[in-house]
């Protein structure tokens, strides 16, 4: 699959090929369809745990998940997610495709019985583990309330953050940036949203790919200006940053965001998709036939969703004419699961308020577990930059100015 304009013949060309062809066809794409928008239940366990130390320090794996030969510290879930462990730095890699780590902490679990896991780049599993003060809330959405963390700035501020988790996680995925934006005086919310198995479900239990989750940011927005925000900046993570995207764009409460940023995100879905779909091999009928379904009125029914997704809408490489605040874009050119070419087309076509941060071997959304000191000093610059213009732009700068 190309472009979604021209996934519109295939289906309606299998037909004279033959109803049982067509038919088939139709089913698989149906179930490709039906995969993309709804929620996993299980975790693929790609990793194959070979042995562990008698001390617990190192540990032994094979397999092909991604991150699993690069160096930093990584999450291992193992046991099918019965057992938690944290992975420090790769110790040697060896010719028959194993590769042996540090095994900084078991969480909980025997990982001496464990045969096979999966990596994360989680790392933190409790908002407890940043050592920083926090509290649980709850927010007021569609269908009940959507719990989240909030941790509270050292002093009383206006400057918020709210952190958007991606795809099949939760919000645990989104702890690794919470210090960074303590450490320059922001409060931030970790949020749950519609599906992820904390907040409600949506009425038809499906992923909208941002197209629908950004209501419950949008609700988000309205909690934190209601507790004393004014501005706001927007952190999503790979689904989550389409998320985000859409919630600057689309949100009555836009202008409270001053800035957004996105960590391996999902800038243009069709692409997103099309890359997958090579990467799983389907057939060109059945990748563009899934977009179609997920894309028209029709085909709602098939996949379970009351709306069409409307990729176009979720195109920001596209719309980067439409955004209007700072943007910290970071993401690795090998990321292998979001194609990385969006990413750069929307820099390159905003350079007046994108900010890209590349990486080449941090794979999806592990940039910060692959370089942590990069990471975390890439949005220290970039809140700097952006208070600073806050600064220049406040009515009392405005009047200092006006008076010289």
């Amino acid at each position: 699959m190309r472009r979604l304009g021209r996934v519109l013949i295939p289906i309606a060309a299998l037909a004279g090929a033959g109803v049982v062809i067509a038919a088939a066809y139709l089913a698989t794409a149906t179930a490709v369809a039906r995969a993309v928008v709804t929620p996993p239940r299980h975790r693929k366990q790609d990793v194959h745990i070979r042995s562990v130390a008698p001390d617990l320090s190192a540990i032994t794996l094979a397999g092909t998940a991604d991150a699993l030969r690069v160096p930093g510290e990584y999450g291992l879930w193992f046991s099918d997610d019965r057992g938690y462990a944290r992975l420090g730095d790769v110790i040697r890699l060896d010719d028959d495709g194993t590769v042996t780590r540090e095994l900084e902490r078991v969480a909980w679990g025997d990982v001496r019985a464990a045969r096979h896991g999966r990596l994360s780049g989680w790392y933190f599993t409790e908002p407890e583990e940043l050592g920083l003060p926090v509290r649980s809330v709850d927010i007021p959405v569609d269908g009940g309330t959507a719990p989240a963390w909030l941790f509270p700035a050292s002093a009383s501020t206006d400057r918020w953050a709210i952190h958007v988790h991606g795809r099949g996680v939760r919000r645990q995925e989104t702890l690794r940036a919470i210090p960074a934006f303590h450490e320059k005086g922001y409060t931030s919310l970790a949020i749950s949203y519609r599906n992820d198995g904390d907040a409600p479900r949506s009425a038809d239990g499906r992923y909208g790919l941002g197209a629908t989750e950004w209501r419950d940011v949008d609700a988000a927005l309205a909690y934190a200006l209601d507790h004393g925000a004014r501005r706001i900046v927007l952190f999503g993570w790979s689904m989550g940053g389409a998320i985000v995207l859409q919630t600057a764009l689309r949100s009555p409460r836009a202008d409270s965001v001053t800035g957004v940023v996105l960590d391996s995100p999902v800038i243009d879905w069709v692409e997103t998709l099309d890359y997958q779909a090579d990467l799983l091999r389907l057939p060109d009928p059945v990748a563009r036939g899934a977009l179609v379904l997920l894309d028209s009125a029709w085909g709602t029914g098939l996949v379970g969703k009351e709306t069409p997704v409307g990729f176009a809408a979720l195109d920001l490489a596209a719309r980067a004419h439409e955004l209007s605040v700072p943007v910290l874009l970071m993401y690795s050119d090998d990321d292998g699961y979001v194609p990385a070419e969006a990413s750069h087309r929307l820099a390159d076509a905003r350079p007046d308020i994108v900010t890209p941060v590349p990486f080449a071997h941090a794979k999806h959304t592990k940039l910060w577990n692959y370089d942590r000191e990069r990471w975390t000093s890439a949005i220290a610059d970039w809140l700097d930059a952006l208070d600073a213009t806050a600064r220049d732009d406040s009515p009392s700068q405005l009047t200092d100015d006006a008076s010289r």
